[in-house]
């Protein structure tokens, strides 16, 4: 018997939504401080809806995994993104090279 691929995406999202849940236990959602964004000095972009589709290296206290996460701010530098784990969603901003296009992975 064959795989349907519908499904498949299906289990992989479930997947990784239970190993964000896991990772959230070892520690709190890491985000950059205000002195790493430095703001002040750096402009930010806001992205309208939709937001573009990213692979992004977030860290859960010492536990870094890797999420398929929606772009919502950018500066220079950094990354705002969100993402979500079953009914729970999570914000934060991270170095920009820890980000990728989804279509790029």
């Amino acid at each position: 018997m064959g795989t349907s691929k519908r499904l498949a995406a299906h289990y992989d999202m479930r997947s990784q939504h239970q190993e964000i849940l896991r990772a959230a236990q070892a520690g709190q959602l890491q985000s950059l401080s205000e002195r790493e964004l430095a703001l002040r000095e750096n402009p930010v972009t806001i992205y309208p809806q939709p937001y573009r589709v990213v692979r992004a290296w977030v860290r859960f206290g010492p536990r870094a995994i890797r999420v398929d996460a929606k772009l919502a701010r950018s500066t220079p530098y950094a990354v705002g993104i969100e993402f979500r784990a079953e009914e729970k969603v999570f914000r934060c901003w991270v170095w920009a090279n820890a980000v990728e296009s989804a279509a790029d992975a």
